[in-house]
């Protein structure tokens, strides 16, 4: 889960931000004034200032925030100047929008705002509907309006071009203020709330963002998106009385509190109307006591009334937003909020500390108990000139605040009332004892001539020592261990220098030798120092690296006072991503960081040579012990040649004749280990037929994979040998729990490791793949998978799963890994191996992180119209079920549609889906003449049947050797399929975000694989598939079908320059390309497989398009060409798979194209990838028919080559 950000804002109008990863609060230092309060969304925190304007603060992304303006040029053609901006005077503006019916001059587009600036000057698209026009962007059509076309025809009469100019906006990462409405101003607002992104993913990144003024008025901010950032207007929303505070969830969830305590609901609220109809009133928690504050999330409410009690509202959803009743919880709040995931946070009113609700979970919406955020702020550091590295290397916390407050607590308020000025008693950090006789100290009559308190500073250690024995003068001689040494010093002003109020004077105001200050903490040097000024107060043995460490905290400057507890107004957690496995270090006890501190200054007494001296040695001295505990047993013999262990149990097994099902057997692993130590196994499986026992056995050194299958009222698997995968019949087996089956399938997957030697993490040239389930499987390549003429048949192949769940993954030799999930987040391979339910011996310790993934399941509804009732559900005894998949064959209604499998969990309600390819109406309907038909947004006369998507999200968590890799969601990798004696530093790794950018990865090495950041390459439309070559060259496929080159990349260019358009196949339309060597492939919608001739290094965008085969559903050319397919529809001995990897045979510099293809693992594959796979292989020499001497040739292994179209 990437870092995300809880926002607050402290009494004195400071924004501080907290990171889900950081342990400090972080001050925003580029407000140029206070703020009344902030509310964050995930990429974004709207605020209101002290000038009651609206603020608003983006985050820094890799990927820029552009909008594309646009307008038309229209001409007509006469017979005396043929194509002018003459028109008739019925016809639309010369420079117009796309219905012609707004007049946009180029002059006319003006900036949002200061925030915004012009990337360029304006330019006309050449490109038409995905291909390129060749008169300079113009297309005729024979009137307006009319269809246009990019060929000029004899009764074409007018013609039009788009003029394109794009704006950026800049102020990322600072408050930009809003610009104010211009026509009538709404009243300056008292509050405000952020939201609503969840109600619909069109258009990108909307928000509902609402405010309140002081008069009590509602107001809705129209138009943000994430190309709009800012919005474009107020619209006031009417209300039943006067509202002090509202807040607005993720969802369609809106709550308001009334001036008189009351609360209302907002109703109606969703895609289609995010303002909502209208208010439903809800009664307050306490009859006599109103409530002050409300915060919504997804599915709770929780409310604040004016006595400070909590309250939580139960029953809450998006079908009863009122709820059912109200709890009281325990805690006195005057603020709270509910972030992501339904999590809480408060501001106490005791202490005004901010809280955070544990035990949130799906389950318990109202959490288990309140936790105190308990981190410093980044303003409470040190100004030493100490670095950063010293302290941390001295184990000193140097903080403006009181590191003993949990003992020093019931002074605070009088010490906050007895500081000058504001500043704290700089004894206060030392012990409560010290800081109870400060205060005694204040209460007498302070000296004359007093000046204000100064700053306290670094000093040496005998001025440590005094404090500490006039301290033990005062205290028990059993409490003076206890006090830490002490390093302040009171600075003044000339030669006029007052102690401040508590603190001893300076040995060297009293005739003692002057101490050196330090301006670094460097042990060794300050302990020198000290023995040559003589300042011996300390025993020597004393004067030791943990004593000589000044572990006080000082006070620092600051324009409010030192404030010894941060006193918060207000807290917003709307963007703050937190769930129930989350790990957060806000909670950390002071006691237990003093300690941390005190081992770390512990650990400064070794030194790391010593330290390696004393390993080397323990390591030799067991060396030696080995040897000669070993040596005296040499001659003896071994006990045990031969051990032999069997695990035994019962299972179902999915018989191989007709007719099919499931019946009851006993399935036995037998395992045996040789005297050399290598190991092999049998698999038993033991039925009945007719009575008759019978068993069927497979080889462990034969198995080639294991594979989970998907079954929803089974936990099965699936086991194949090369014979079973010719038949595409593997052996199926189904166990009694999901865990059994866990332990069966890494049980069997150790042992077939074991048998081939394979161990460890996958190598650099390993081969992966993807199931259409998720899981990740990698297999390494023999030297013989690419030889020539006779390579090793592919069905051969052993593979291994790797534990996560991805959609993708790319490659390359030299270790880098890329992983795209279904939710789209990023993952970055980091070399451990295991995961899932891989445990023990089977999975590395380290390297191994939780990974989550989200996808969503499709249902739809049908309707059949008829003339009496119009569209209803129900329909003709040929037709789909009413309620059922995509292809209307199975039924599959909102009660009995279950998740994939066991391990996903519902995360979100049924809703309707609207972005459906084909557009729908307002309702997520579709419309056709029948089924299945080709459905369309919209009603016509003829249509007959409706149809509608339902979603409903769903989340699996599991772990695997991938680190995820924020922010920006992907759909689609490539690597740079580096050679096998690559020296590349910074690999090239490109991109696609999930709404179509182009992305290029900066900073990917070999030790830092997931790179820092991500650069982003302008392009005129979204892109859907991007792959690069061994040679840079970047090829590319817009959401159009339509292919594009990338010019100019390389080491220097990493981005290179500009994007050339390549024609794609005659009526066809690409999704998916692959580059290698020299090759480029590509795939087109209808499952066609395409390659690319006359691609050179001169001529590098090619000549035309070749078809190579059929059923192809996705390609991967490796960095020395060779091919590789995932496969549709292979027929085998027993039974028809689809999704099969699949091997192009007899590819060869001067063949490229290859001959055949060799079938390999199958079905259910989803992605394969094979650009890690840079091993030249060997060639075999055949011999020659003159020379009677040469060896005759062996017979090529067995094998399985088909035509070049697969059936």
């Amino acid at each position: 889960m990437p870092a995300s950000l809880l926002w607050a804002v402290d009494v004195y109008g400071r924004v501080y931000s907290l990171s889900t990863a950081g342990q400090q609060w972080e001050q925003c230092r580029d407000a140029q004034m206070e703020f009344k309060r902030v509310t964050a969304a995930q990429q974004c925190c709207w605020g209101i200032a002290c000038d009651n304007g609206i603020y608003l603060n983006i985050y820094a992304s890799d990927l820029p925030i552009r909008y594309q303006e646009e307008t038309y040029e229209n001409q007509r053609w006469n017979p005396v100047d043929s194509f002018s901006d003459r028109l008739l005077p019925s016809d639309r503006w010369q420079w117009s929008d796309v219905t012609g019916l707004q007049h946009q001059p180029l002059d006319s587009f003006q900036l949002p705002s200061s925030s915004w600036e012009w990337e360029g000057d304006w330019y006309a698209d050449e490109n038409f509907e995905g291909e390129p026009t060749e008169t300079g962007g113009w297309t005729y059509a024979i009137d307006f309006p009319a269809t246009y076309t990019k060929d000029k025809k004899w009764n074409s009469c007018v013609r039009r071009r788009r003029w394109l100019r794009y704006r950026r906006y800049k102020a990322m990462d600072s408050w930009a203020k809003i610009p104010s409405q211009q026509t009538s101003l709404p009243d300056p607002f008292s509050d405000i709330s952020c939201g609503g992104w969840e109600v619909s993913e069109e258009p990108r990144g909307r928000l509902s963002l609402w405010a309140v003024s002081l008069q009590g008025k509602v107001w809705f901010r129209e138009g943000i998106y994430h190309n709009n950032p800012e919005g474009s207007l107020w619209d006031d929303i009417l209300l039943p009385g006067e509202v002090v505070q509202i807040s607005c969830g993720p969802g369609d969830l809106v709550w308001a509190v009334l001036w008189e305590g009351q609360l209302i609901v907002r109703e109606g609220v969703g895609r289609d109307c995010p303002k909502g109809a209208s208010w439903a009133v809800v009664e307050s928690p306490s009859p006599d006591v109103g409530v002050i504050h409300v915060a919504v999330g997804v599915n709770v409410v929780w409310a604040v009334t004016k006595d400070n009690k909590v309250w939580f509202r139960r029953g809450v959803n998006s079908h009863n937003p009122c709820g059912s009743g109200w709890i009281s919880m325990v805690g006195e709040m005057i603020t709270i909020n509910v972030g992501l995931n339904d999590q809480v946070w408060a501001v106490s009113c005791e202490d005004r500390a901010v809280y955070f609700r544990q035990g949130v979970t799906s389950c318990e919406l109202s959490g288990k108990t309140w936790r105190v955020v308990n981190v410093p702020r980044d303003g409470d550091r040190s100004h030493s000139s100490a670095s950063a590295a010293s302290v941390q290397s001295a184990g000193c916390f140097f903080s403006g605040e009181v590191c003993a407050q949990s003992v020093a607590s019931d002074v605070e308020s009088d010490v906050e009332k007895g500081s000058l000025d504001g500043a704290s008693c700089p004894a206060a950090a030392a012990s409560p004892e010290l800081c109870v006789d400060a205060l005694a100290d204040q209460t007498s009559e302070p000296p004359a001539g007093a000046h204000k308190p100064r700053i306290p500073k670094v000093t040496s250690d005998s001025f440590i020592s005094e404090l500490v024995s006039d301290r033990e003068q005062r205290k028990p001689s059993g409490d003076a261990g206890a006090v830490a040494p002490a390093v302040l010093e009171v600075e003044g002003e000339g030669n006029d220098t007052v102690p401040s109020a508590g603190v001893a004077p300076s040995p060297s105001q009293s005739g003692g030798p002057a101490d050196p200050q330090w301006s670094n903490v460097d042990l060794e040097e300050a302990q020198t120092q000290q023995a040559q000024a003589g300042s011996a107060v300390l025993d020597s043995a004393d004067t030791s690296s943990l004593s000589s460490v000044a572990t006080y905290t000082l006070a620092v400057e600051d324009p409010y006072g030192a404030d010894e507890h941060p006193m918060w107004a207000w807290v917003s957690g709307g963007g703050c991503s937190v769930d129930s496995h989350s790990q957060l270090n806000w909670f950390n006890s002071l006691n237990a960081s003093s300690l941390v501190q005190s081992i770390q200054s512990m650990s400064l007494s070794v030194s790391p040579a010593q330290t390696a001296a004393w390993r080397r040695q323990i390591f030799e001295q067991l060396s030696e012990r080995t040897k000669r505990e070993m040596d005296n047993f040499r001659h003896y013999e071994q006990a045990i040649e031969q051990s032999v262990w069997v695990k035994k149990g019962t299972m179902q097994w999915w018989r191989d004749w007709k007719p099919h099902k499931w019946i009851d057997v006993h399935f036995a692993l037998e395992q045996f280990s040789g005297p050399e130590g290598n190991k092999d196994g049998i698999l038993f499986i033991y039925y009945n037929y007719y009575e008759e026992k019978k068993y069927l056995h497979a080889f462990v050194n034969e198995v080639t994979i294991l594979v989970p299958v998907l079954n929803d009222s089974k936990h099965t698997f699936a086991i194949y040998t090369p014979e079973r995968t010719k038949q595409r019949w593997p052996i199926r087996l189904a166990a009694a729990t999901e865990l059994e089956m866990h332990d069966w399938l890494a049980l069997l997957s150790v042992s077939c490791c074991d048998s081939r030697s394979i161990q460890g993490p996958p190598s650099n040239q390993a081969i992966w793949s993807v199931t259409c389930k998720g899981d990740v499987f990698v297999s390494e390549p023999s030297a013989g998978l690419e030889a020539i003429p006779y390579p090793t048949p592919c069905d051969q192949m052993f593979w291994r799963q790797v534990g996560g769940h991805l959609r993708t993954v790319e490659c390359n030799s030299v270790g880098i890994v890329w992983g795209i999930g279904y939710d789209h987040t990023a993952w970055a391979y980091t070399g451990g191996y295991g995961g899932g339910f891989f445990q023990g011996l089977a999975s590395s310790t380290d390297n191994i992180f939780t990974q989550t993934d989200a996808k969503s399941v499709y249902i739809y509804e049908n309707q059949r119209w008829n003339p009496v009732t119009g569209y209803t559900n129900r329909g003709l005894p040929t037709d789909r079920y009413m309620w059922s998949d995509a292809s209307g064959l199975h039924e599959c209604t909102k009660a009995n549609s279950k998740p994939p499998s066991p391990q996903w969990t519902w995360v979100s309600d049924w809703s309707i889906d609207y972005s459906v390819s084909g557009g729908t109406d307002r309702e997520g309907w579709q419309y056709a003449a029948d089924f299945p038909a080709s459905y369309h947004g919209y009603k016509t006369i003829r249509d007959f049947v409706r149809r509608r998507r339902w979603s409903r999200k769903c989340k699996l968590t599991t772990t695997g050797p991938w680190q995820e890799v924020p922010p920006i969601p992907l759909s689609d990798v490539t690597i740079l399929p580096c050679g096998a004696q690559s020296s590349v530093d910074v690999v090239p790794l490109w991109g696609i975000s999930n709404k179509g950018d182009v992305l290029c990865r900066q900073g990917v090495t070999t030790l830092t694989p997931a790179g820092f950041s991500w650069l982003h390459v302008g392009t005129d439309q979204p892109f859907k598939s991007i792959s690069i070559g061994a040679a840079s060259q970047v090829w590319a496929v817009a959401r159009d079908g339509s292919a594009f080159y990338r010019g100019s990349v390389s080491a220097e260019s990493p981005a290179g320059d500009s994007w050339y358009h390549i024609p794609s196949p005659a009526k066809q339309k690409l999704k998916q390309v692959s580059v290698g060597r020299t090759s480029v492939y590509a795939v087109d919608e209808n499952g066609n497989l395409w390659y690319r001739r006359g691609v050179t290094p001169s001529y590098p965008q090619g000549s035309s398009w070749e078809h190579i085969s059929n059923n192809v559903r996705k390609v991967s050319v490796g960095p020395l060409d060779q091919v590789w397919i995932i496969a549709d529809k292979v027929q085998g001995s027993h039974s028809l798979s689809c999704g099969t990897v699949c091997h192009r045979l007899g590819v060869q510099p001067l063949e490229p194209k290859g001959q055949s293809w060799d079938y390999g693992i199958g079905g259910g594959w989803d992605h394969v990838t094979v650009r890690g796979n840079a091993t030249e292989p060997p060639r075999l020499q055949l011999p020659s028919l003159a020379d009677p001497s040469s060896a005759v040739p062996p017979n090529p292994p067995p094998g399985r080559n088909a035509e070049a179209n697969t059936t």
